[in-house]
């Protein structure tokens, strides 16, 4: 997957609003016929996890190459602002990439440590980078755990740490068993 790629797609599923309906903004009160000096309030709507785990195919730096991935945006209400997401790839040689996706990447030779927390077991690994930083690629044991028992955990806790640097993050898990059935049918092709 392409770096430049992931962090716009992952970002605008985080960020963006245009799926959430937004309130007018309030009309100023004021009773002295003055110009009110106070920005005006506008509501919006409050965040809920996603349920839905997006689809992609991207193109790889071979003619006629292309790799399939599902992604999970982060729990924004209990996430870090840096913290976008989970993706489950496909990569070369049949095996399953499973990465944590940034919105602020780090340094592409970064090797941070990466604690995982799910149905009261906690686990720690060393990663590595991919997407020119913008996302951990755990190890390959990881993706064990979303071929089995994640498919029946509620949600995965991520704290990711490089440096002085600490990224917390949510992501719910609903949905796994059947995206990641999805996932394996289209890679290879």
């Amino acid at each position: 997957m392409t770096g430049l790629l992931l962090i716009p797609l992952l970002a605008g599923s985080l960020l963006g609003a245009a799926d959430r309906p937004w309130g007018p903004a309030s009309p100023c009160t004021s009773s002295t016929g003055f110009s009110c000096q106070e920005a005006p309030i506008v509501a919006a709507a409050t965040s809920a996890p996603s349920s839905v785990w997006k689809f992609t195919r991207t193109q790889g730096t071979k003619d006629g190459e292309s790799f399939a991935a599902i992604m999970k945006t982060a729990d924004t209400t209990q996430s870090d602002p840096d913290f976008a997401g989970l993706i489950v790839r496909c990569a070369p040689k049949g095996k399953v990439d499973v990465l944590v996706a940034l919105i602020r990447p780090f340094p592409p030779r970064s090797r941070p440590k990466v604690t995982i927390a799910a149905s009261g077991g906690t686990l720690t690994f060393d990663a590595g980078m991919a997407a020119a930083g913008a996302a951990v690629l755990l190890p390959d044991e990881v993706s064990a755990f979303a071929a089995g028992k994640w498919q029946t955990t509620p949600s995965l806790s991520v704290v990711i740490r490089e440096g002085d640097t600490e990224i917390k993050g949510m992501v719910a898990l609903n949905g796994l068993r059947e995206a990641y059935h999805s996932l394996l049918a289209n890679c290879g092709q």
